[in-house]
């Protein structure tokens, strides 16, 4: 089967990235011939050279289209058009393949599928990242209602003319099924995680990185991904304020994005604050197994409920329980699973309370670690999930 997959954000694991679609390539191009569309947006985040662009026979049709977290919403606006424009050139010129495998965010990318699908009589798959276009509007990013309507009706109807959606989280599942989507054409596929890197950390990396930090004796809270407007780092950077005077807690943020001059001028006033640059996906899952709790945070905003969050899967898969602001299914699964904790989206005096109940209670730190690693191996391992997305594939293919 021959598989070409549509995806403007592509990343390596030499990348500050969660690396979903490079894992799942490294699999399917053993079995398939397996071609990538994508944007040369995110070669300038490497920060190691360890691994190839793409993996190891697959081939990759690159497309010139800037983009960067810290983009503006005209800006970005331009990055999705060229890399339409650009995608569904190459998408056309190829040799025909036998599915079509588009990845959103943003709408635009399965919107070309959709048009290539049409015009070389090929199946195509939708994979929901995350929901769009409801994320952009309540973010407030889209505003004409006139527009909103226009962008939700493409949105149905990409998904009625897509042979199959993949979905990566149970919310978005309801949701796309919601609006009157046959449920037997929707899977749900978790985010997942890396666990054959994760289980490749050396202990001794990690007691090297508690020294040269003097973490020695120290409760370390980690943030580790984008310090993007819909992460909630307004109500972070307060919450760190409020314990400030905490010395026996350390909290560790790495990452990127839009408020980092905002916390590159709090890490100077605050003694409990390590700010880190970016890492690459193996120094991550270091960070991980170092902390004692994680947090995931995000905006009071409905639709960011059903996200799928990498950093969530990272955590749990490396025993490091996590705090989460979701009401939605993050929330019953750490509950469920006794592997985390859920607070309420934007009270850093709720967070700050939080933090304190549970580091101070390392038998149900090290209970819900356990938790949380055994749950990981069961839900959230990559090379489990691939199989069902190649299901789907092959399911989508055969209806050619």
């Amino acid at each position: 089967m021959h598989i070409a997959i549509l995806n403007q954000h592509h990343h390596n694991p030499d990348c500050p990235a969660t690396c979903r679609h490079y894992s799942f390539m490294q699999e399917l191009v053993q079995r398939h011939k397996v071609s990538l569309v994508t944007s040369d947006g995110w070669r300038r985040t490497r920060i190691t050279h360890k691994y190839s662009w793409v993996p190891r026979g697959v081939e990759l049709l690159e497309c010139e289209a800037p983009y960067a977290n810290k983009m503006g919403v005209r800006k970005r606006l331009k990055s999705f058009a060229g890399f339409a424009g650009s995608a569904f050139k190459k998408a056309m010129q190829m040799p025909k393949p036998d599915v079509i495998w588009a990845v959103s965010t943003p709408l635009s990318t399965p919107w070309v599928a959709a048009q290539v699908a049409k015009l070389r009589g090929i199946p195509w798959v939708f994979e929901v990242q995350d929901l769009w276009p409801s994320f952009p509007i309540q973010m407030g990013a889209v505003q004409n209602s006139w527009l909103q309507q226009r962008l939700y009706k493409m949105e149905k109807s990409l998904y009625e003319s897509a042979s199959n959606i993949i979905t990566l989280s149970p919310d978005m599942t309801a949701y796309v099924a919601g609006l009157g989507i046959p449920q037997d054409k929707i899977t749900t596929n978790y985010n997942g995680t890396d666990l054959e890197v994760i289980d490749a950390v050396d202990p001794q990396d990690v007691a090297e990185l508690r020294q040269k930090y003097n973490l020695q004796g120290k409760r370390v809270v980690l943030y580790a991904g984008t310090y993007g407007r819909a992460n909630s780092i307004p109500s972070l950077m307060q919450a760190m304020e409020h314990l400030a005077n905490d010395e026996s807690i350390k909290f560790i943020l790495t990452g990127n994005g839009y408020y980092e001059p905002q916390l590159l001028e709090l890490a100077q006033r605050l003694p409990n604050l390590l700010l880190l640059p970016s890492q690459p996906r193996d120094e991550v899952f270091k960070l991980f197994k170092l902390a004692d709790v994680s947090l995931v945070p995000f905006n009071k905003i409905p639709v960011l409920a059903s996200n799928s969050p990498a950093k969530f899967y990272d955590s749990v898969a490396c025993g490091t329980p996590t705090i989460v602001t979701n009401p939605g299914w993050t929330k019953a699964f750490v509950e469920e699973h006794n592997c985390g904790w859920y607070v309420p989206a934007e009270q850093p005096e709720a967070l700050v309370q939080k933090l304190q109940e549970v580091l101070a209670n390392q038998t149900q730190l090290t209970h819900f670690s356990q938790n949380g690693e055994a749950v990981a191996r069961k839900l959230f391992d990559r090379k489990r999930l691939v199989l069902d997305v190649e299901k789907v594939l092959l399911k989508a293919a055969a209806k050619k």
